[in-house]
């Protein structure tokens, strides 16, 4: 091909595309020219913009006498509040008529649909436009063109409706955490007299709060001489606090709705507490229904069964008129209450125990070993979930948090070394695993024992000399450590950690509350002869979780079964096992019988838990706490016990620690303490 037909192929291109530019630009003239003179698209158009939410080009759409009777800025304000507010998303019409009213006024009826915080929103309206010469049509405006009954007078309201939450409630339905009346202490600074900043100390010191948060509350903009003002809610039961606070003028109490926890300190770690949501926790739960005025469950069940627990807030949308009254509903969505959870605990067996031990650093967790209801769980120390609710000072969250005695811990989910408690569990995997029988018996003498010089200086101990046979019944009604360390060598490594394994060790036990897994290893293994042989009698490295502990005691009491333990109430109490055959049927009911006379024989370490017309089958234990074997470290009480022979319904299988057993007398004090449920 020559140059110039290149060059005449590129003209003609070139006016192919101009040609099509401007017919573009004509159509585009030509469609806008049309759309202006046709009502139903600049009405669509106006849609469109709302959804848009350009706002400026609404009002660029509206008549001037429309113009005249509202502002851009008061008719952008108007607009955008409104449809914001309410959150409303995808607005859709469908033109039902077209009316002719005049030459120069067309109306249109349409259907509106629209999503919004309180759910859809339906309505039918109708919309007038003027035809100007110079813009085609043009909307008349009023703020019923927002909503039919909405005048320009009246406003848009948004109210939410608060849902109830829920309730923990005991097995037989006290409430353990609720919605309850506390007092609301509060201000009114026109009626307080003398000097104010001395009466404004005063109140800062009862209230345990800062003066400079009770100053702010009372500059805030809203605050008049006759404004009650909050600063804080307590207590109802802070019957002389309020009564000091009354001393002085100018303060009111009145009586406000919380979450209350009625008996505090008692149920602490299981209840829990909720408080305000924080920024963090609101966007981890973005799309939820919580906003910034939220609570939201923060420890013990409040926050495990929080979703269950919340309900779902409703939220309605009404007009308001110019005398504050309600006019209309635009949309409703109502509040779903939370869902109250009815618990397997007994507050009457809590409180027992709690009231024996609360001042001690310990534990119990009772059980029904027949179905696995847990009936009680009891840490000690604990701490008032009231203060979290209504409000503490850093200086007394910092002394919490800082407690030697650590009241915040929740000693039931924790592992503790298990010391003697461990004892019948090692019999019972030898029995089990046939590596070991009841009539095998181990020779030594004295209190002291080692295998042999591959031990060097390193050897194994027991407390109380006996006469008898060296035999497992023996051994557990003596709690002797050197034949449990003998028999677990003679069991052998691999059979006692194959037989925790299936114990579930190292492993989840599905407790509603997430529980420490039990160990017998830091690492997973037994490294050395020495630590298999301590291990036997519950020291090494095994560290037990007292609830996993219960499951297996269980086996005992179920004929080898392990029962799995629970927290939320049911009606059905069908058995369901945790483990099934963990232990022999045998090997369960050897341990058992030989447990039972660990408390009902005169030479039993349990001896003093004897109880008449009450057959209790029980093991005591002391654990060692210490980095080396001749370190004197801190040691740990242990009683662990069952019930037998009683029914179903009355059956008890209490597991019970206290620290620092070699000041308070460990095991023997806590058998005092489980005899008061007797």
């Amino acid at each position: 091909m020559n140059k110039n037909k290149k060059i005449i192929i590129c003209i003609i291109l070139a006016v192919i595309i101009l040609v099509a530019i401007a017919f573009g630009i004509f159509y585009i003239i030509n469609n806008n020219r049309k759309n202006k003179y046709n009502p139903e698209e600049i009405f669509k158009e106006y849609i469109l913009n709302i959804n848009n939410q350009n706002y400026e080009a609404m009002y660029e759409m509206i008549d001037e006498d429309s113009k005249k009777t509202i502002s851009l800025d008061d008719f952008i304000a108007r607009n955008k509040n409104i449809y914001e507010g309410i959150d409303m998303k995808d607005m859709q019409i469908e033109i039902t008529n077209l009316e002719e009213i005049d030459k120069s006024t067309k109306e249109i009826t349409y259907t509106s649909k629209m999503d919004s915080s309180a759910g859809q929103i339906d309505f039918t309206n109708t919309a007038q436009l003027k035809y100007d010469k110079d813009k085609g049509y043009v909307i008349k405006w009023g703020s019923n063109l927002i909503f039919p009954e909405l005048k320009n007078e009246d406003k848009i309201r948004i109210k939410t409706i608060s849902a109830k939450r829920g309730e923990l409630l005991d097995r037989n339905g006290v409430n353990l955490a609720g919605t309850g009346n506390v007092s609301s202490v509060g201000i009114v600074p026109g009626k307080l007299e003398g000097s104010k900043d001395e009466s404004i100390k005063k109140i800062a010191s009862l209230l345990e709060i800062s003066e400079d948060s009770i100053n702010k509350a009372l500059s805030a903009s809203w605050v008049k001489d006759d404004s009650f003002v909050p600063i804080k809610k307590i207590s109802k039961e802070k019957v002389e606090v309020k009564e000091q606070l009354l001393n002085i003028p100018g303060v009111k109490i009145t009586t406000a709705e919380a979450r209350v926890y009625p008996y505090g300190q008692m149920f602490a770690h299981l209840t829990g507490y909720v408080q305000t949501i924080t920024a963090d926790e609101l966007k981890a739960n973005e799309g939820k229904g919580y906003t910034s005025n939220s609570i939201i469950g923060k420890a013990g069940l409040e926050k495990q069964f929080e979703e269950r627990l919340r309900g779902k807030n409703g939220k309605e949308i009404y007009i308001e008129d110019k005398d504050g009254d309600k006019k209309a509903t635009i949309a409703k969505i109502e509040a779903t209450d939370g869902e109250d959870i009815k618990l397997t605990v007994d507050y009457k067996i809590q409180s027992v125990l709690y009231n024996q031990l609360k001042d001690d650093k310990g534990f119990f967790v009772v059980m029904q070993p027949n179905t696995g209801e847990i009936l009680a769980l009891v840490s000690t120390p604990a701490y008032d979930v009231n203060d979290f609710v209504l409000g503490m000072t850093n200086e007394k969250w910092n002394s919490l948090k800082n407690d030697k005695n650590t009241p915040m811990l929740t000693r039931y989910l924790q592992n503790y070394c298990p010391g003697s408690t461990f004892k019948p569990i090692t019999g019972a995997i030898g029995l089990t695993t046939n590596s070991l029988s009841i009539d095998d018996t181990f020779s030594y003498s004295g209190l002291s024992w080692q295998k042999d010089s591959s031990w060097g200086s390193y050897t194994i101990t027991t407390l109380t000399p006996y006469s008898g046979a060296k035999n497992l019944k023996n051994a557990i009604i003596h709690s002797d450590n050197i034949y449990f360390a003998q028999a677990t060598l003679k069991i052998g490594k691999n059979n006692f950690t194959t037989m925790l394994d299936k114990l579930k060790f190292s492993q989840n036990i599905g407790f509603e509350l997430g529980t420490s897994k039990s160990q017998y290893s830091n690492n997973g293994t037994i490294s050395s002869e020495t630590m298999l042989a301590d291990s036997g009698y519950g020291q090494g490295q095994i560290l037990v979780n007292p609830i996993h502990m219960a499951s297996i005691y269980s086996a005992f009491a179920n004929e080898g079964n392990m029962i799995k333990p629970y927290l939320e109430y049911k009606d059905n109490k069908e058995s369901e096992y945790l483990v099934e055959g963990a232990f022999t049927k045998e090997a369960a009911n050897t341990i058992k019988e030989y447990l039972i006379e660990v408390v009902e024989n005169p030479e039993g370490t349990a001896n003093d838990m004897k109880i008449s017309g009450t057959t209790i089958a029980g093991k005591t234990g002391t654990a060692e706490l210490k980095a080396s074997k001749n370190e004197k470290g801190k040691t740990l009480g242990w009683f662990d016990c069952f019930t037998v022979g009683k029914d179903e319904e009355n059956s008890l299988l209490i597991i019970g620690m206290v620290e620092d057993a070699n000041q308070n007398g460990g095991s023997h004090y806590l058998i005092k303490k489980i005899r008061s449920l007797f």
